[in-house]
Order: C-alpha cells, then sequence, then structure tokens
C-alpha cells in the first residue's frame, strides 16, 4: 500500500512540474496575443491618426469649420503649422489652434473627441 502512495505522489509531482520543451514553442501564445493587440488596437489608431493629420494638413482659407468647443467660422489666414485664423462673426476674427478643429461645417467630426 505504501508503495501506491508513493507512486501516486510521484506521478502527481511529475504532472505538476512544468513542461521543458522547446522554448520557442513556448512564447507562440505571447506572440498571438501581441498579433491580435496590433490589429485590434494599434492599426486602426494609426490610420485614425494619419486621417486627422491629413485633415488638419489640408484645411485652408475659406474652409467652414467646427470647433471642438462648438463654434463655427470660417478660415480666413492660415498662419503656420500650428494655428489659423478663424471668422466667427463680422469683424471677429480669432486664432485657433489646428488641433482644436474637429471637422467641416455639415459634416461628421473628422476628430472623435481625442486629439492626437
Amino acid at each position: 500500500m505504501m508503495s501506491r502512495i508513493v507512486t501516486d505522489a510521484g506521478f502527481m509531482l511529475a504532472m505538476a512540474a512544468p513542461n521543458q520543451g522547446n522554448p520557442i514553442i513556448q512564447l507562440i501564445p505571447f506572440a498571438l496575443v501581441l498579433g491580435i493587440f496590433y490589429f485590434i488596437i494599434l492599426l486602426p489608431m494609426k490610420k485614425r491618426q494619419k486621417k486627422v493629420q491629413d485633415f488638419l494638413s489640408a484645411l485652408k482659407v475659406g474652409d467652414r469649420i467646427v470647433t471642438s468647443g462648438g463654434i463655427f467660422g470660417v478660415i480666413t489666414k492660415v498662419n503656420n503649422d500650428q494655428s489659423v485664423q478663424l471668422q466667427i462673426a463680422q469683424n471677429v476674427k480669432v486664432d485657433l489652434a489646428r488641433t482644436a478643429i474637429v471637422g467641416y461645417q455639415g459634416q461628421d467630426p473628422v476628430v472623435d473627441g481625442t486629439h492626437t
């Protein structure tokens, strides 16, 4: 009877020991998780960021836009890469950061509430 208990205990220890197989095979699940993370989260984020960057760089004088604060206006001057001048009423012009512009008037916002 005692030998059976010792044999069962040895079997249980062998089952609990980690598999000492090929280390590359053990890394496959981690690689799959990283691949899934890239294709589900990072790739769409990069595409959205590129779309927003293209939108902001294509702004020109005369574009009717909406800001993140809900202000409607017309671009009257493109100052530099960082800002534009916006006419929000007759004889009322303000300088505005490009990143505050979320889309064109009458269209869905290009920026989804997050700034890049």
